[in-house]
């Protein structure tokens, strides 16, 4: 019997592209809702407890809500608001996190979505952290350049309007209180004792984040350190050691992988990590781990470059 699905919230920008990624597939059946009862708590409990796996694209208190509503104990949640990454009773959904954890994701029965700027953040530094580049003690400098599709149909609407701000055609600097929302996650998942200290910007184009820590270390060690990490990885590589000339923040919009990019020299270097804030930053990740609860192939209906190997992924 094919495991049924339903997406919570598939109106907003991550439950559209989840769907997109979901819509063709025959090996899982999609629950859907009405559009005029997508606010009905009644129906939208019913299909969550009809369901074998729920994708929760909600705001963090909506989230919160709607797994109360969920009474069935075989349904499964992946939540891809901020409200659960730090909590313990959730597993954190970054397979490539460090050794066993894409097996605590495929037992889990609640896994939490990384935010996208930690995405980024988490892919550098976790493993360095791990691998003692990094003592859990260093204070960490990072900025994160996004396209506006991540602040979601708002910031959209406001960046392709026809009488659009002129302020817009600039990248802007936001979190200014050095409190944004991804903060917590950074710090919790990568095991630091300071939170770090982090810049986002949005900028005028549609998706792509490249998300660049800073670090007073051998660039040579901090790759060489990345790229064990990642060895045989299909949805993370680190491009080799040398300075590319430029780094464009949308050069892997459309795919759902990231790749992690080291420049520097012998004192110091950049870790810049590329990928598409709709892909590996929020929906491709909410599919690659449903695919891993739910036993298909990791990489299925994803979004991966063509000389991408999956044999066996």
């Amino acid at each position: 019997m094919k495991p049924k699905v339903y997406i919570d919230g598939q109106a907003g920008t991550t439950g559209l592209q989840i769907y997109q990624r979901l819509g063709a597939r025959t090996d899982i059946e999609l629950l859907t809702i009405s559009p005029e009862l997508h606010r009905d708590v009644s129906e939208r409990k019913r299909l969550m407890n009809q369901a074998d796996l729920v994708f929760l694209c909600l705001p963090d208190a909506a989230a919160v809500e709607a797994v109360a509503l969920v009474e069935n104990p075989a349904t499964r949640i992946i939540d891809a608001s901020t409200a659960h990454r730090t909590n313990p009773a959730w597993v954190y959904g970054y397979p490539e996190l460090r050794p066993g954890q894409r097996e605590a994701i495929r037992q889990a029965r609640r896994v939490a979505n990384p935010g996208c700027h930690a995405t980024g953040f988490i892919s550098a530094v976790a493993p360095l952290v791990q691998a003692g580049v990094l003592s859990p003690s260093d204070f960490v400098a990072c900025y994160s350049l996004t396209g506006y599709s991540g602040g979601g149909k708002g910031m959209i609407g406001d960046y392709e309007a026809a009488d659009r701000a002129e302020a817009l055609s600039a990248p802007a600097l936001y979190g200014l209180n050095l409190n944004h929302k991804h903060v917590p996650e950074m710090q919790a998942i990568c095991g630091l004792e300071t939170a770090p200290c982090f810049t986002p910007v949005v900028d005028d184009y549609y998706k792509g984040m490249a998300t660049t820590v800073l670090l007073p270390k051998p660039a040579k060690v901090v790759h060489k350190a990345l790229a064990q990490h990642y060895a045989g990885q299909a949805m993370v590589s680190v491009a080799p050691l040398g300075n590319p000339g430029k780094l464009y923040a949308n050069a892997l919009a459309g795919l759902d992988t990231l790749k992690l990019w080291v420049c520097g020299t012998e004192e110091r270097c950049t870790v810049t990590a590329l990928f598409d804030n709709l892909g590996k930053g929020a929906s491709g990740a909410a599919v690659q781990n449903m695919n891993l609860m739910l036993g298909f192939r990791e990489t299925e209906s994803l979004h991966l470059p063509e000389s991408t190997s999956t044999d066996n992924i």
